[in-house]
């Protein structure tokens, strides 16, 4: 079976919503937040996944998704393994990217940003709102790393269940969460014939936001 595959006629229509520049707010969070809400509102699943972006010292790229946990007016939280892939990259370069993307509102936010870890204190309190079983899986998995087959992970978190049986499960030093503080972010509102609406906010030396259109 041939595995080539002609996908040039997969197409949609973008009709739904229009992003103009007397909606906009002056800080962009405010605007993410809005937008935000009304995904969880509309959509379904996971509204807060998105793709991260990181490059290492070696300048290859790389992605993944996961879930952004908090917001604020400073910027957007996830946690990870410090060790693993986009730990080491983001040691070697913490500038990022952050990719939104909700398909029934026919948006898309794009972010760049400058990732730096938490206080511990607030990765503590994060790490103990979790279920047991993430709390051992965190233990006993060395994210990314290469591993001989599945039956040595379940091995390992077998050993960590023992080994933790009616104890405290504390946050290992290696995981913990990052806050992206946002130096841009673009605002993507699907629209017909491709004329998308993109606004883009740039972050000033005064830290303000400089709002401006960009073309589809």
């Amino acid at each position: 079976m041939s595995i080539q595959q002609d996908l040039s006629d997969k197409r949609l229509v973008y009709n739904k919503y229009e992003l103009l520049e007397s909606q906009v707010p002056d800080n962009p969070m405010e605007l993410f937040r809005d937008w935000y809400l009304q995904a969880e509102r509309e959509e379904q699943g996971e509204v807060n996944a998105f793709t991260l972006a990181t490059v290492g010292k070696d300048l290859q790229p790389s992605s993944r998704v996961v879930l952004l946990k908090r917001y604020t007016w400073e910027g957007f939280v996830f946690y990870t393994n410090y060790n693993s892939q986009k730990g080491r990259q983001i040691a070697e370069n913490d500038q990022v990217a952050l990719s939104f993307f909700w398909d029934k509102l026919e948006r898309q936010v794009l972010i760049n940003g400058r990732a730096e870890k938490q206080n511990e204190n607030l990765s503590d309190g994060y790490f103990e709102s979790r279920p047991k079983g993430s709390k051992l899986g965190a233990l006993a998995s060395d994210q990314s790393e290469p591993i001989a087959s599945r039956a040595a992970l379940d091995a390992k978190l077998q050993h960590v269940e023992k080994e933790y049986e009616g104890k405290e499960i504390l946050r290992p030093k290696h995981w913990g969460g990052y806050l992206v503080k946002p130096t841009r972010i673009e605002f993507w509102q699907g629209r017909p014939n491709r004329m998308h609406d993109r606004i883009r906010y740039t972050l000033q030396k005064d830290y303000s936001w400089k709002i401006e259109r960009i073309q589809p």
